[in-house]
C-alpha cells in the first residue's frame, strides 16, 4: 500500500467534526468509524452518543439511547468550547430525530447567526446494520420519520433500501431509484445522494451508482448547481463493507470542514471509501471493517461524473502539447500578443473581450461571471453588433496567422467557433463554456484544448473529456476575474498535482507572481499561467523572460 497522503490543510489546522450517532462495540461503524475518517482525513473529530449498541460482526443483541438530558448535554457542552464546521449525524432513536432538529434550528442556528459561519449538516438515515439486524429510527409507510429535519439539513444520504423506506416505495429500477431520490429531495429541502452499493443484482451488476441531486450550492459553478448527477465506480469485490455509509458521510463532512465545496467533498468521500474497500480486513466472523487510506490519492479510486438532466460528451480525446508550456502569459490584445510573440514566448492565451463580456476576466478560462460563446454565428455570438462581430473575427484570424509564424503553442479563450473556422492551434474553455461548444468538431479538428477547474469535481468532469492540459485555479485572491469558488491554495494544489500528476499536463492560474512563483513550483505543478505579472509590467518581454527563468530555476522537490 502507498504511503498516506496529508489532508491539503495549513500545518496546525484541524477542523472540528462532530459525528452524532451510535456506538458500534465492535468498532466497525457508528462514532468509531466516524473518528476513525474524521482523524484520518486531517480533521479533529468531536463525538456526540446518541445510541449505544451491543454489536459484533455478525449481530447486534442490544440497543439503547442515552438519555434526553445526556444528548443535549453533550450537544451544549460542545457547542460552548469547539463549535463544529461539519455535522454528521448517523444513528438516532425515534424520540431523538424531533429533540435533535430542534437544537439545530435553535441552538446551532442561533451560533451561526452570532458567529457568522455556516455550518454543514450531513444525515446518514441509518437503519439497519451491515448484518441486516436492525438498529435506530426505522420510517414509518409513508416515510415521514426524518422529516423533522426538513430545510436543517446539507445532505442526506440513504441507501437503497433506507431510501425505499423513506420514500415508501418499491424501487424497481434506476429511473425509479432517480425518482425516489428526487421525492426526497423536495419533502426534506435538501441535497440527496442516494447510495446504489446496495442495488447488486436489482440492475447493476459489475458497477456501483450513486445519484446526486443538487438544488442551489454555495461556492460552486452555477453550471453544477441545480442538477442531477450519476455517480458510477467499479464494485470492489470484498465482504469486508461493515461502516461504509458511516465512512461515507464522515469523510462527506470532514471534507467540507476542510473547505471544500459540497460537489467535491462528495466525490472525494467516494474515493476515500473505495480506496478502504481494497484495503478492508475482518476482525471477527462477520463483514470486515474498511481500510484507512489517508487522503484520496489515486484516480481509479474516483467515480465517473455523469449528466443525469442533461446531455454529456461522447468519449473525446485531444491532442497532446507539442511542447511542455512552463510560464504560459494570457493576453487580452493582438499588441501585447505580437510583443511576447518576438520575444520568444511559445505558448499563449489570447483573451479578447467584448462589450458584452461581465466583469474584467483576463485569466485562464471564462468561469463563472465571465462571457461564453453562445452558438450563434458571427456577429451575434455574444450578441454584438455585425460590425464587432467582424472586427473580432478579424483578431482572431491575425492572431492564428502570428502564432502559426512564430510555430507558437497559442490558445484562443471562449471564441471556439472562430479558432475552430480558422485552424487555430488550440482553444481554451471555462466549465460554463463547455456546455455550449461543438467539442467534437474540435476533437475531430485535431485541435488542443485547455480546460479550466476549480476543485475535485470540476477535475473528474474535465478529465473525462481527455483535454490537451488542464488549468487549476485559482490559487490566490486575484482581481482578475469574478470567481464564485474561494483561492484554492498551495495545499489543495498540491494534492490536486499528486492526483492527476502523469495524466494531463497541469497549469496553476490566478495571482501568481515573481514573489509566490517558486513556492507554486514546489507543488510540482507543470506550468503556471500569468496575466498581470507579464501585461502590466513596464516591458512585459522582459518581465517573461525574468519570470520564466525564475521558473526554470525554482526547485520542485
Amino acid at each position: 500500500m502507498a504511503s498516506k497522503a496529508p489532508a491539503p490543510l495549513p500545518v496546525g489546522a484541524r477542523p472540528i467534526v462532530w459525528t452524532i450517532a451510535g456506538s458500534d462495540s465492535g468498532g466497525g461503524a457508528g462514532i468509531q468509524a466516524d473518528l476513525a475518517t474524521i482523524q484520518d482525513l486531517g480533521c479533529h473529530g468531536c463525538s456526540i452518543i446518541s445510541q449505544i449498541t451491543a454489536q459484533s460482526s455478525v449481530a447486534v443483541s442490544l440497543v439503547e439511547s442515552v438519555s434526553d438530558a445526556m444528548l443535549l448535554a453533550q450537544l451544549d457542552t460542545l457547542l460552548a468550547d469547539m463549535p463544529p464546521r461539519a455535522i454528521k449525524i448517523g444513528l438516532l432513536g425515534p424520540g431523538q430525530v424531533s429533540l435533535l432538529a430542534h437544537w439545530l434550528a435553535t441552538r446551532l442556528a442561533d451560533y451561526q447567526a452570532r458567529s457568522h459561519t455556516s455550518v454543514a449538516v450531513i444525515l446518514d438515515p441509518v437503519m439497519t446494520a451491515s448484518c441486516g439486524d436492525p438498529l435506530g429510527t426505522r420510517a414509518p409507510a409513508d416515510g415521514a420519520s426524518f422529516d423533522p429535519f426538513a430545510g436543517l439539513l446539507s445532505l442526506i444520504t440513504p441507501n437503497y433500501a433506507e431510501l425505499a423506506l423513506l420514500d415508501g416505495s418499491q424501487v424497481e429500477d434506476f429511473a425509479g431509484f432517480e425518482a425516489a431520490a428526487a421525492r426526497l429531495a423536495q419533502r426534506l429541502q435538501t441535497r440527496v445522494l442516494a447510495k446504489g452499493g446496495d442495488v447488486a443484482g436489482r440492475w447493476l451488476a459489475q458497477e456501483s451508482c450513486d445519484i446526486l441531486i443538487l438544488d442551489e450550492v454555495a461556492g460552486s459553478s452555477p453550471l453544477h448547481q441545480h442538477c442531477r448527477f450519476s455517480l458510477t465506480s467499479p464494485r470492489v469485490a470484498t465482504a469486508d463493507h461493515h461502516g461504509t455509509g458511516c465512512t461515507l458521510s464522515a469523510a462527506i463532512a470532514s471534507a467540507l470542514a476542510a473547505g471544500f465545496v459540497l460537489q467535491d467533498a462528495v466525490v472525494l468521500a467516494k474515493a476515500y471509501v473505495n480506496a478502504g474497500l481494497g484495503q478492508g480486513y475482518a476482525p471477527g466472523a462477520g463483514a470486515g471493517v474498511l481500510g484507512r487510506c489517508g487522503w484520496p490519492q489515486r484516480l481509479s479510486d474516483f467515480p465517473r461524473v455523469r449528466y443525469l438532466d442533461r446531455d454529456n460528451p461522447a468519449p473525446l480525446a485531444f491532442p497532446p502539447l507539442q511542447r511542455p508550456i512552463g510560464v504560459y502569459p494570457v493576453v487580452d490584445s493582438l499588441a501585447m500578443l505580437e510583443t511576447l510573440l518576438l520575444a520568444g514566448v511559445d505558448t499563449l492565451q489570447l483573451r479578447l473581450k467584448t462589450d458584452t463580456d461581465p466583469g474584467s476576466d483576463s485569466g485562464c478560462g471564462s468561469g463563472s461571471g465571465c462571457g461564453s460563446d453562445s452558438g450563434l454565428d458571427v456577429g451575434t455570438e455574444t450578441g454584438m453588433a455585425p460590425a464587432a462581430g467582424a472586427a473580432l473575427e478579424a483578431d482572431i484570424v491575425r492572431a492564428i496567422a502570428l502564432g502559426r509564424d512564430h510555430q507558437a503553442q497559442l490558445f484562443i479563450n471562449d471564441h471556439w467557433q472562430l479558432a475552430l473556422k480558422h485552424g487555430a492551434y488550440g482553444v481554451h474553455l471555462g466549465q460554463e463554456d463547455l456546455a455550449g461548444a461543438d467539442l467534437s468538431a474540435l476533437a475531430r479538428a485535431g485541435v488542443a484544448l485547455g480546460i479550466s477547474s476549480h476543485g475535485y469535481f470540476e477535475l473528474l468532469l474535465a478529465r473525462q473529456l481527455a483535454p490537451s492540459y488542464i488549468a487549476l485555479g485559482h490559487i490566490f485572491p486575484t482581481s482578475t476575474k469574478r470567481m464564485p469558488s474561494a483561492p484554492q491554495g498551495l495545499d489543495k494544489l498540491r494534492a490536486y498535482v499528486r492526483l492527476l500528476e502523469g495524466h494531463f499536463p497541469l497549469v496553476a492560474i490566478g495571482g501568481i507572481d515573481r514573489h509566490n512563483l517558486a513556492a507554486v513550483k514546489a507543488t510540482g505543478v507543470d506550468a503556471i499561467a500569468l496575466v498581470r505579472a507579464v501585461t502590466q509590467a513596464e516591458s512585459p518581454a522582459a518581465a517573461y523572460l525574468a519570470l520564466s527563468l525564475a521558473w526554470s530555476e525554482a526547485v520542485c522537490p
